[in-house]
């Protein structure tokens, strides 16, 4: 069941004066700036009003209301069509915000920002990646539905997700990626509207996209409207109405609307034009397009009272839904107090008391490969929190990512076995970008918790949305393992060499290498509490699990780095490893003290972790005064050299790998006990000791 939209009075003069002056105001804003996107802006006002007035269920006093539809501006470049609709229906940007487009410090930036302008969903401007964490949004409404609704009895809990994307979008491999799951999943709540007007910087889309994009959205599972343009070029707005009535009521499949329009239009010189993508119209462009829009060309930012008013009725009838909804949610409340009651946690993002006590402890004695350790906390979280699920981009076996006690995350009209419309284990098929990107449109929605795994080499394939959910700072967990040479036997291709040390430049995201099972616990626990975007690098080969009887509790992967094992009165020379080389540094460890060298082992699984913590903290783990260091890494040196110095030495490896076991690289590769030992005489016979 879908959410009906807000109430649709009769098109009235002051809406086609309302579409006149958004064009303008597209004009406007880039000529002030001197840089923008003027002419997709233009020519989509048509359809981003009808949708903010018309079709789209949202209240412009309560950005966050639980009940309404979600909007994502895909082609993000086309800021302006998103700010103006903000502004002309109430949610609090000004015509002087307007006027400050793209400048420091203002509410209209080039591209949308999420957390940073009220309204606006969602950070885009990648293109492709909009599409992507549409789709999933709307696998996270559905998902949310089994929490609240199961059984379908109510309708507070269905909404719409709303898509407008332009040529652009759909050139990327990541729309295709994310639409062909979002028609497996028969995503019935994906609305979008394609903005097909053939240009990009390069000017005619057809020098380089010529496929058949409805046939392709109907092999995808998709439904498809067409809508041709007026013959004078415009949008045809009457019959892309009517495409969204038709849409509004397709509940089984997502559908694509494909809108004709002309970039810029009515632009005498500039429509239809690569020049009015991304570049002013100028002046006397502007004052001719004016005139044949009815305005004073010698006017700017010129909005009407009228105009503002009328439009500004969708506050009215934005509050009126909502207060609907909430007496509807009321009753609901009251007949379902335990699920209200989740529902209040969730919004609260709040964690069940005592819900850590569920974590696995792991003793010492036997050998385990942190992904596999992982798998187990995963079931564990997922055992105390219904609001935790995910996949992997078709490694679950290897990756350790299924929750064993649930089915698969598919539609009930799926022929799969097992097939769950609320399912917790998402196949995200062999689709990492689209994977990274519906992961961040399951955190946008704000009420559960996703992760999704793959190997950490292909995470170069989903960088894009990694850093995007960066970007926003949202609550995205990534499974990353198979985190180095120890995986063997496949080769440098799905060997990672660089990718450890790359995604730590990543601001925001915490990278967590874990150096056996109970570190893992707590990195787990850490990611859940913190809320952040998180990146776990995980062995394939199994690695001991230390005695925490003799070494230091794994309590210390809270602190991103710690002593793991000291010597006796100040250290001679301190070794940092991460991962499965801490085991070689506790070797090593023993061996130097056999030769009277005093060393201590920090494990430093989280180095993000570690640089949040006070000055005296790092102090008390890496002491200034102690110059003699060694960093052991199974990856590339950079980034260690400022935690070992001048005086300090790198164990790491700045070639690919090769297909061998894990055993036969570390050893061809100095990642031995014995190479640790003689780094570290080597650094204390550089530091002067």
């Amino acid at each position: 069941m879908n959410s009906t939209p807000l109430a649709r009075n009769t098109w009235t003069e002051n809406d086609d004066k309302a579409v006149v002056v958004a064009r303008a105001l597209a004009m406007d804003a880039v000529q002030k700036a001197g840089h923008g996107h003027p002419g997709t802006a233009m020519s989509l006002a048509p359809a981003a009003y009808t949708l903010f007035q018309r079709f789209l269920r949202h209240d412009p006093t309560d950005s966050q209301w639980l009940g309404r539809d979600r909007f994502v501006l895909s082609c993000g470049h086309s800021s302006l069509t998103l700010y103006i609709q903000l502004f002309l229906s109430g949610y609090g940007l000004s015509l002087d915000d307007l006027k400050a487009f793209r400048t420091h410090n203002s509410l209209t930036p080039g591209h949308p920002e999420y957390g940073h302008t009220n309204g606006v969903e969602v950070t885009t401007g990648p293109l492709g990646a909009g599409i992507s964490m549409a789709v999933g949004m709307a696998m996270a409404a559905r998902y949310e539905k089994g929490l609240l609704d199961p059984e379908s009895t109510t309708s507070l809990f269905d909404h719409n997700i709303w898509v407008i994307c332009s040529d652009g979008d759909l050139e990327e491999g990541v729309s295709g990626e994310a639409s062909s799951v979002a028609g497996t999943q028969s995503l019935g709540n994906l609305k979008m509207i394609y903005d097909d007007n053939r240009i990009s910087i390069e000017g005619d889309t057809h020098v380089a996209f010529t496929e058949d994009v409805t046939a392709r959205y109907r092999a995808y599972g998709w439904k498809v409207i067409e809508v041709a343009a007026l013959s004078d070029g415009n949008v045809d707005r009457e019959k892309l109405e009517a495409a969204m009535i038709e849409a509004e009521k397709i509940s089984d499949l997502p559908v694509l609307i494909r809108m004709h329009s002309t970039i810029a239009w009515p632009a005498p010189t500039a429509q239809g034009t690569a020049e009015s993508h991304g570049s002013a119209l100028g002046a006397d462009e502007i004052a001719a397009t004016k005139v044949l829009l009815g305005l004073n060309p010698e006017e700017s930012f010129i909005v009407p009272a009228e105009v503002l008013t009328h439009a500004r009725e969708v506050i009215t009838r934005g509050k009126a839904a909502h207060a609907q909804w909430d007496a509807e949610f009321k009753s609901w409340a009251q007949a379902n107090p335990e699920r209200a009651a989740l529902l209040e946690r969730l919004r609260s993002h709040e964690l069940p008391a005592g819900w850590e006590n569920a974590l696995p402890e792991f003793p010492a004695g036997k050998d385990v490969a942190t992904r596999a350790a992982s798998g187990k906390v995963i079931n564990a979280i997922a055992g105390v929190l219904p609001e935790f699920w995910g996949g992997s981009a078709d490694l679950a076996g290897s990756n350790n990512t299924t929750i064993n006690s649930s089915s698969s995350f598919l539609p009930a009209s799926s022929a799969m076995e097992g097939a769950d419309p609320y399912g917790r284990v998402i196949h995200f098929g062999i689709r990492e970008h689209a994977m990274g990107g519906i992961l961040n449109g399951i955190a946008l929605h704000g009420l559960s918790k996703p992760f999704g795994g793959t190997f950490l080499v292909f995470s170069d394939y989903m960088r894009g949305a990694v850093r995007l959910a960066a970007l926003m700072n949202i609550p995205v967990t990534f499974v990353w393992t198979h985190d180095s040479i120890g995986l063997g036997e496949d080769g440098p291709t799905h060997q990672p060499i660089e990718h450890i040390a790359s995604l730590r430049l990543i601001p925001n995201l915490a990278v967590i290498r874990p150096a056996d099972a109970n570190e893992t616990t707590v990195a787990w626990r850490e990611v859940i509490k913190r809320a952040k975007p998180a990146g776990l690098a995980l062995s394939r080969q199994n690695l001991p699990v230390l005695d925490r009887t003799v070494f230091a509790s794994a309590q210390g992967v809270a602190n991103g780095a710690y002593v793991l094992s000291d010597s006796e009165g100040t250290p001679d020379v301190i070794i940092i490893a991460t991962g499965s080389e801490v085991a070689l540094a506790i070797t090593a460890q023993t061996t130097l003290k056999e030769q009277g060298i005093k060393a201590r082992v920090v494990s430093a699984p989280c180095l993000e972790w570690f640089e949040q913590k006070s000055e005296a903290y790092r102090e008390s783990v890496l002491p200034a005064a102690v110059k003699a260091r060694v960093s052991v890494e199974a990856g590339v040196a950079q980034g260690w050299r400022e935690y070992v110095g001048d005086a300090g030495e790198i164990i790491s490896i700045n070639h690919f790998g090769a297909s061998a076991s894990a055993g036969t690289l570390f050893k061809e590769y100095g990642f031995t006990a014995e190479a640790v030992v003689a780094a570290a005489q080597s650094s204390i016979k550089k530091a002067g000791k």
